[in-house]
């Protein structure tokens, strides 16, 4: 993701309009009420590790919580909590969540009148449907014209409604995942970090205390891909992501107390 997307949206739809409406984080989600008090995170990612694991009242116990894609709650309230403050996504995998993992039961994202939406630009549908959910209407042109933003969101105020700004992504990603599938001729025009890798460093930038829940281990093959499986699925790796990085770089980061990693039972 670079600034062409963006630069193409504001010049299709008028720049003043739209960095007014849209809420551009490097990354800022929230006031801070008082400065000495340590704003404590849960970032919770779909990992099997999690099925099982009674983490839920841990989440929930936190001052913020931070799902993405497919964070099926029903039915795993113990395991994965119930509260949610952030939920990020690209489009694409917001929809392809939905069609995914609706046998699995995940009908609808997570909705209710406190939760602010985080897009991440993958592309330029990204700032298409933003401005559309902002706005209040279907989606004007691209692959989503005629979506309805509210059949995903609810009708929210523009204030429910972030977007990570492409050079926040460029500088995580040049700085915490520079993958050698960014210098591969088939792949670098694909790759970007994982969602749940950049809604974690979103956190990290922006809450006092992180703890990540539900991402890949050095055990992952003990687990099945996500905690809402019905059948036990390895954990599959795409070309668009460097999962195995990402497991270096969570336990480095680990180890060094930047964050706290939920590592399964002990």
């Amino acid at each position: 993701m670079d600034w062409s997307d963006l630069d193409l949206f504001l010049r299709l739809n008028g720049p003043e309009e739209n960095w007014n409406q849209v809420k551009v984080l490097i990354p800022h989600l929230f006031t801070r009420t008082s400065p000495e008090r340590c704003v404590r995170c849960a970032v919770v990612g779909n990992g099997g590790i999690l099925r099982g694991s009674k983490k839920g009242k841990e989440i929930d116990d936190h001052d913020f919580v931070f799902r993405m894609n497919g964070a099926m709650i029903k039915g795993f309230e113990e395991d994965v909590g119930t509260k949610t403050s952030f939920y990020g996504f690209t489009t694409n995998t917001l929809k392809n969540a939905l069609i995914l993992y609706r046998r699995d039961g995940f009908t609808r994202i997570p909705q209710n009148p406190s939760i602010t939406y985080v897009f991440i630009p993958s592309n330029l549908r990204d700032y298409l449907m933003i401005s559309a959910a902002i706005k209040g209407r279907p989606v004007a042109s691209g692959r989503d014209k005629g979506d309805k933003p509210w059949m995903y969101f609810g009708h929210k105020p523009s204030q429910n409604f972030k977007i990570l700004h492409p050079e926040f992504i460029s500088y995580v990603t040049d700085s915490f995942f520079s993958s050698p599938l960014l210098h591969n001729i088939r792949t670098k025009h694909l790759y970007m970090p994982s969602t749940g890798a950049l809604m974690l460093m979103t956190a990290l930038h922006t809450c006092d205390q992180v703890s990540a829940y539900g991402f890949i281990t050095k055990d992952f093959a003990s687990y099945s891909d996500h905690y809402f499986d019905s059948v036990k699925k390895p954990l599959q790796f795409f070309a668009n992501h460097d999962m195995k990085m990402e497991l270096r770089v969570w336990a480095s980061l680990h180890d060094r107390k930047v964050l706290t990693l939920y590592q399964g039972q002990t």
